[in-house]
């Protein structure tokens, strides 16, 4: 058996958490650059604010309602994520961070039925985070997460859902459609209708053989998953990253190189603050500039550097991006978005060196380490390369974050007793 454990609407939940007053009061959380809205709070929903949609076009419509509104706070929501998932890792023998917002996990039978077991972990994170979560159960990771998602549209289940009947499991599947299924999406919908699927039960009922014969191997695991056959374990430790990238588009237009540079030197130290982290060294980089879509001579462009020997250090992978993006920056165009991307990873010492290039610097070694030990205790950007400057203009619009109420000691909730 299978739990999962997904925070309800979680950015929108976070911001609430230090906000008494917008408890079960409209609110919703803006993406990067304040551009869409990628959460919000049931009172929100209500209203007819839809999600993923350009904050612009429902502009008026918050006003009209006084709809508190916020900037994504990702320091904030990472660390109410840590405090769920380490909450959550009392209950289970095993589990699986899947996202900032859920955790997969596997039962233990000492606390009981599946329902009361679910009731504790929800009275618990909600007691010891203050964050509101569902849960599901399930033979597999897909029929868990098919029950998760029903025990947030039921009332009635009151945020607990465990298939284990046969039964269950049909009238689950026959509700739900079949672009909704974990890891089918739209795209696949589209292909799964145009042969007569349309429910998560008709797919769990569609031949192998047809599956693979249109689709492939990976929803062929779907369709077993459906069928209570375990094809996909718990990811306990989480496969080495393959690549990891830094973008971010800009808060205004820009049509100076400095502002471009200095940003690509920031998108870089930040991708190698992550590389290290990782315990990764990357061999390539790839830089991108871009103009806006929506406008007319859409620009898009990249460079792809063979680094001359794989490396984590941020000066290093700071210079050849600032140097990459010169060649792609045109004079006269407006520029809305750069960023960098680490690819060919490889584990930190296990790179063949060229004999015959220059020795590798050891210096820059410790500086990194020194580096990531004051940006850890005093907050990212505490110490950075000069290049990555934090002038007005290439920086995303935040207007209206919130404080990183838990881990900055000058943006700590203050209480006033009268």
């Amino acid at each position: 058996m299978f739990g999962i454990i997904d925070c309800n609407r979680f950015y929108a939940s976070a911001e609430q958490l230090f906000r008494p007053e917008l408890r079960h009061k409209p609110v919703i959380c803006l993406s990067n650059n304040d551009g869409a809205i990628v959460s919000l709070s049931p009172e929100a929903s209500a209203l007819g604010i839809p999600k993923f949609v350009p904050y612009f076009k429902v502009e008026q419509l918050v006003r009209k309602h006084n709809v508190a509104v916020f900037s994504s706070n990702y320091t904030l929501y990472g660390d109410i994520s840590n405090r769920v998932m380490q909450t959550v890792q009392r209950f289970a023998s095993e589990v699986e961070i899947y996202s900032i917002d859920e955790i997969f996990i596997e039962p233990v039978s000492l606390w009981g039925d599946l329902k009361t077991y679910g009731q504790l972990i929800r009275r618990t994170v909600a007691k010891e985070v203050g964050i509101g979560v569902g849960v599901g159960f399930g033979p597999t990771k897909t029929l868990a997460k098919a029950s998760n998602r029903c025990a947030k549209k039921l009332p009635s289940l009151n945020g607990v859902c465990a298939l284990e009947t046969e039964m269950q499991r049909e009238w689950l599947l026959k509700r739900i459609e079949v672009g909704d299924v974990w890891g089918i999406g739209s795209r696949l919908a589209k292909r799964l209708q145009a042969i007569g699927v349309h429910t998560a039960w008709d797919l769990s009922k569609t031949p192998a053989k047809r599956i693979r014969q249109h689709l492939n191997v990976c929803v062929e695991r779907t369709v077993e998953e459906l069928n209570g056959v375990s094809c996909l374990d718990l990811e306990s430790m989480p496969p080495a990253k393959q690549q990891i990238f830094c973008t971010r588009s800009f808060g205004e237009r820009l049509t100076n190189l400095e502002p471009i540079q200095q940003a690509i030197a920031h998108h870089a130290s930040t991708a190698a603050e992550k590389l290290r982290k990782a315990g990764m060294h990357t061999q390539h980089i790839q830089v991108f500039l871009q103009t806006s879509p929506f406008k007319p001579n859409f620009y898009y462009e990249s460079a792809t550097i063979a680094l001359p020997y794989p490396t984590d250090d941020t000066c290093a992978i700071a210079r050849y991006a600032t140097h990459a993006v010169k060649g792609l920056f045109v004079e006269g165009m407006e520029f809305s978005k750069t960023g960098i991307g680490l690819l060919n990873l490889i584990p930190k010492g296990v790179a063949q060196h060229d004999l015959f290039a220059e020795p590798i610097a050891r210096t820059n070694e410790n500086l990194m380490k020194v580096f990531d030990c004051i940006n850890a205790k005093y907050g990212r950007g505490t110490v950075k390369v000069a290049a990555a400057k934090t002038e007005k203009g290439w920086q995303a619009k935040s207007q209206t974050v919130s404080p990183r109420y838990t881990t900055c000691w000058s943006e700590l909730p203050r209480v006033k007793c009268v």
